[in-house]
């Protein structure tokens, strides 16, 4: 049983439903009617089924506005290539083939792009299919231009939905949060439960799941990088201050104060920046902050009558915060279009900021093109259903072959058991909308205006009530669209429906072959090597910045632009994005068991991120502060200990329990003399334990398993 929508889901997919059909219905009936043009009547009634239903373009109406507009003339271009290609069977299949494997490929690289994939296919496909007619290629495009500009001024006029926020808008509301924290923890030395659970609540929702597709930060460009990251920093902000807010009170000293003014500075102009107003501050703040955030690592806390190790813990906490905050106030303005230059903060953390655009676009591209890649895999899996599908369709054929690559394109899943759902439940559909259609066809016969009155009534139904419904109401209901439709453009019979049901079970059998064939587990098992190769990635990371915290790794020369950890930062980096993106897919994809049975896999993310935000922000700028033999020991062997936990955790993985206990830091901070030593080395210690409750988290630990593992 379908699931139900709610009052807003309800109206909102009415409203999009009675738009598609006064679009379709707008160009449709005069070409249809009036000018006797069936082949613009075609294309004028699927444009606006391609991009308003095939593509349910996110954003209020102005933004979906622009995307149509955007997108009408690659669809020009792939009618005007499907119209060629549409010479022989064989060149139309691979057509087929580059087309939907660059768009689907392409659309990794930016959002906007994404949206509107599956419309541009649908371009392609009618035109790609006999009969062969480059003399009608006016005429299609000026279906697409009549169908377009319906679906345009609709989206523009009718049913105006309201304006959501823009993800920019979700963070700056969350760094507003932040500087509120920050002003609260000026006056009292904690905060309360229930600021605490609102500043993690908040911070889940910045998540990407949580955000409309096409709304995401998710592109290749500078721009996007940029906010994803300043999202990124954020969340970890809010994290953050619910810890400092919750840890044991100490007496206030003036450097903590400043640092705290200095954080909610940031937050507040960060939050400014990126609702589009210009910053208060400029960006030689961004080096104030850092120049105090260096000074207080290398200074002793004040305060008397309170252990030293529980005020370092403290301003440790707060250091952190105060680094995320930096991050977040250049990361929007560098998502903003401002001063791309990044003094005194780690250049491998904001690596992109003076690239040129092709480049990061190149990066994006060729991170994604191994196999491990869910985006390579979605692209290679659809290309090749798509271009099969084509090639069966002409080989055999088919009566309006189109309707085997539509079901392909609708039906297919990430995964074989999704693909079989889907094909299960629209074959029935079909079936009873065949049979509906077929005894329709035969009542009204040749009575042209029982089509004409039914079209638009059944557009709005299908359009409304399948995308609720699942795959049987979506393939029964489109049957009796297109059977009205089809009926006022040419004399049709009811082996109109005979011919529809052979094409959409000749689809589904195609799309669920590839489904076996080709990654048929989806992101699931990818979720498992991609995260084991994370983990393996960053050990040597972990290795390196203890390294460069005990001082036995040389450091750069004060011009160079990289740091210590850099050899080992790029392979790190790539992983956990190729992680994220098969985490993206995963949550997309029907549970086959209980999530709680296995790894936490967002704790995996989590560790992956912290791992590279220490190591962009441990190793001190001017060298190890003269630690102790003792402390260069421990240093060592706690790097190890968690390099190990996770190289142990990613050969386990998906078995649970990876526990890690750090050696006691108290001994070695005694016979440290130095504050700068004293400082550095609790900044270590609440990292590393940081890391290890993240592989904790992430594999388990403390639920029950069959076997348990202890890294001592």
């Amino acid at each position: 049983m379908p699931r139900l929508p709610s009052l807003t889901e309800s109206f909102g997919g009415g409203g999009r439903a009675v738009r598609v059909a006064l679009a379709a219905a707008a160009g449709f009936y005069p070409a249809a009617y009036l000018m006797d043009r069936p082949v613009v009547a075609l294309y004028a009634l699927f444009t606006p089924i391609a991009f308003g239903v095939l593509s349910p373009l996110p954003g209020s109406g102005q933004h979906r506005a622009g995307s149509v507009l955007r997108a009408a003339p690659a669809a020009a271009a792939l009618i005007a290539l499907g119209t060629a290609l549409a010479v022989t069977t064989w060149a139309a299949a691979a057509g087929m083939l580059v087309v939907a494997l660059v768009l689907t490929f392409g659309a990794a690289c930016t959002p906007r792009l994404a949206s509107v994939v599956p419309g541009l296919q649908l371009c392609y496909i009618l035109a790609c299919f006999p009969p062969y007619a480059p003399t009608t290629l006016p005429e299609r495009l000026l279906g697409l231009l009549l169908g377009a500009a319906a679906l345009l001024l609709g989206e523009l006029l009718l049913f105006p939905a309201p304006r959501r926020p823009s993800y920019a808008e979700r963070v700056a509301d969350a760094l507003d949060l932040a500087a509120h924290t920050a002003g609260l923890l000026l006056r009292a030395e904690s905060v309360d439960g229930g600021t605490a659970d609102r500043l993690r609540t908040t911070g889940r929702e910045l998540r990407f799941s949580r955000q409309p597709h096409g709304c995401r930060p998710t592109g290749a460009g500078r721009t996007d990088r940029a906010l994803a990251q300043a999202g990124s920093a954020a969340r970890r902000l809010l994290d953050q201050l619910a810890s400092l807010g919750g840890l044991p009170p100490a007496p206030a000293d003036s450097a903590s104060q400043a640092l705290l003014h200095g954080v909610a500075a940031a937050c507040s102009d960060a939050a400014g920046v990126l609702r589009g107003g210009r910053s208060a501050r400029g960006t030689e703040f961004i080096e104030e902050m850092t120049a105090r955030f260096l000074d207080e690592r290398a200074g002793e806390p004040e305060g008397r009558g309170v252990p030293p190790y529980a005020l370092l813990r403290r301003r440790s906490t707060l250091l952190t915060v105060a680094a995320s905050a930096v991050t977040v106030r250049t990361a929007a303005g560098l998502a903003t279009g401002g001063d791309r230059a990044v003094p005194g903060l780690p250049h491998e953390q904001f690596w992109y900021a003076r690239v040129p655009a092709v480049r990061l676009w190149l990066v994006r591209v060729g991170g994604n093109l191994t196999p491990r890649s869910v985006v390579f895999q979605n692209a290679v899996r659809t290309a090749l259903g798509l271009a099969l599908a084509r090639l069966v369709a002409g080989s055999l054929d088919l009566s309006h072959g189109f309707w085997v690559l539509l079901s392909v394109l609708t039906l297919a899943r990430t995964t074989a058991v999704g693909t079989w759902s889907a094909v299960r439940s629209a074959a029935a559909g079909t079936l009873v909308g065949a049979v509906v259609a077929g005894a329709l066809i035969i009542g009204a016969g040749d009575a042209t205006a029982v089509y004409a009155g039914l079209l638009v009534p059944m557009m709005v139904i299908a359009f409304s009530v399948g995308p609720v419904g699942g795959p049987a109401w979506a393939q029964g209901l489109f049957t009796l669209v297109v059977s009205t439709a089809f009926a006022q453009i040419a004399p049709v019979t009811w082996r109109l429906e005979e011919a529809r049901l052979v094409d959409v079970l000749t689809g589904s059998g195609i799309g669920l072959v590839c489904g076996l064939l080709a990654w048929p587990a989806g992101a699931r098992t990818e979720m498992r090597r991609s995260v084991a190769a994370l983990l393996r990635a960053t050990a040597p990371v972990l290795l390196d910045t203890a390294d460069a915290v005990s001082g036995r790794r040389a450091e750069p020369e004060a011009d160079t632009a990289e740091r210590p950890t850099s050899g080992s930062l790029w392979p790190a980096l790539h992983r956990l994005r190729i992680a994220e993106a098969a985490y993206a897919q995963f949550r997309t994809e029907a549970a086959l068991r209980s999530d709680d049975d296995g790894p936490d896999w967002l704790a995996a993310l989590n560790y992956g991120s912290r791992v590279l935000s220490g190591a962009y922000w441990l190793p001190p700028a001017q060298g190890a502060p003269g630690l102790s033999p003792d402390a260069r020991r421990w240093v060592a062997t706690a790097g190890q200990q968690v390099a190990a936990a996770a190289l142990r955790a990613a050969a386990d993985l998906p078995s649970p329990g990876v526990t890690l206990r750090i050696a006691p830091l108290s001994p070695v901070l005694r016979s440290a003399a130095s504050p700068g030593a004293r400082s550095l080395l609790v900044d270590l210690e609440v990292w590393l334990q940081a890391l290890a409750g993240d592989l904790a988290t992430a594999t388990g630990a403390g639920r029950p398993a069959p076997r348990r593992r202890d890294v001592p």
